[in-house]
């Protein structure tokens, strides 16, 4: 019963044409049934007016009009045009109210059927009784299906929208997770960049200072690996922060061109680290192969990180060495060096030291071992399978 006589939720507009429509049918239909009997026509107002809160409480309406129509029965009141607030209220409960009452209130509509027909038309003529039974129950029966038709229809539309609102919420959270995975790697590629290049201007920084007095020439060649790593860094750069620039860019462009080095800019890479004074070994075994643009970027930034900190914790006078061994199923990355053994340090920040390298090579569906040596020095230890797990691809 709760249920019954919580009040639903309607729209203003909605409560303003039910007052209307209530208002309309008592003084038209109230006033006919006056006109027929008093007794009636004070019958009628009280099927009437409850139609103002049809949508609101439409089986308290259903059940109470019925109520009255029970006693127009037992007062043998004949059929009047009040009675329209009958059909008024089985529309109302077959379309707003709960469909077990709305069950119900048919099973009362058939009911009364039988009822008036007893009453009202109990002459002699079966023939009569039957057409007026057939009559009354087909203009019940078709008002109830008439509300039921559009119950059925508002629930299918009301899925309809809701179905629509969930697959705009989906397809917003699946574009501001795709940006935000986009940004996430940007943000990964730059740290890479700038540390890179950071730790190698550090180093001829360094190196020059060392070498201003003594051997000035030595020192000019600091200063221009220094400008030529900051100028590449730089650019570098400014082209990854062009990517994170919203107002400018609302959506990321496909085709826009993002620097991704890959296996083949290592001996680059290499060049760069030996000219900052880093003596690096560089092997390639196996069969080359070309890879995926994923598995190749992320083999060039686990390179890329190793010689970054060993250049930052190795110490002076470190050797290390690059290699790559491309296997039958997986592509191997070893980079170590004889320094110190300090090795990469972990770090919460994505993108950063050992973190960052599990990060890429999970993503390409590999692994990253790091640690000290037991005979000393550092090593990193990457194992990258040529084929992506799904999704990996780019």
């Amino acid at each position: 019963m709760t249920g019954i006589l919580t009040a639903r939720p309607v729209p203003a507009r909605s409560k303003a044409f039910d007052l209307l429509l209530a208002g309309g049918l008592s003084v038209f239909f109230g006033f006919l049934s006056v006109a027929q009997t008093n007794l009636g026509g004070i019958l009628a107002f009280g099927m009437l007016v409850p139609l103002i809160w049809r949508r609101t409480h439409p089986e308290l309406v259903f059940f109470g009009v019925s109520a009255i129509a029970v006693l127009q029965w037992l007062a043998g009141v004949h059929l009047m045009a009040g009675n329209v607030g009958l059909l008024v209220a089985l529309y109302a409960i077959s379309v707003y109210g709960d469909v077990r009452f709305s069950r119900i209130a048919l099973g009362v509509g058939g009911l009364g059927v039988l009822m008036a027909t007893a009453r009202y038309y109990n002459g002699n003529d079966w023939k009569q009784q039957i057409t007026m039974m057939g009559a009354l129950g087909a203009v019940v029966f078709g008002v109830w299906a008439l509300g039921e038709r559009r119950r059925t229809r508002g629930l299918y539309v009301a899925q309809l929208e809701e179905r629509a609102a969930q697959l705009e919420r989906d397809r917003d959270r699946e574009a501001k997770l795709a940006v935000s995975n986009e940004r996430t790697r940007i943000a990964r590629e730059i740290h890479d960049v700038v540390a890179h290049g950071l730790s190698i201007m550090i180093v001829q920084a360094d190196g020059g200072l060392y070498a201003a007095d003594q051997s000035p020439e030595q020192a000019k060649k600091a200063l221009a690996t220094i400008g030529d790593t900051g100028r590449a860094s730089l650019t570098e750069m400014r082209k990854m922060l062009g990517l994170l620039k919203q107002d400018e860019q609302p959506e990321l462009d496909p085709n826009q061109p993002r620097p991704q080095p890959g296996v083949s800019s290592l001996p680059e890479l290499i060049d760069n680290v030996r000219a900052a004074g880093l003596s690096v070994d560089y092997q390639v075994t196996g069969e080359p192969r070309d890879l995926p643009a994923l598995l190749g970027l992320t083999a060039y930034r686990i390179v890329q990180e190793g010689l970054t900190n060993t250049l930052k914790h190795a110490g002076p006078g470190a050797r290390t060495s690059v290699l790559l061994d491309f296997g039958r199923e997986m592509l191997t990355v070893v980079v170590t060096d004889d320094g110190r053994g300090g090795g990469v340090a972990p770090s919460s920040d994505p993108g950063h030291g050992l973190v960052g390298m599990r990060q890429r090579a999970s993503i390409s569906g590999g692994t990253v071992n790091a640690g000290p040596k037991a005979g000393g020095g550092y090593e990193v230890i990457a194992k990258l399978p040529y084929d992506l797990p799904s999704g990996g691809q780019q």
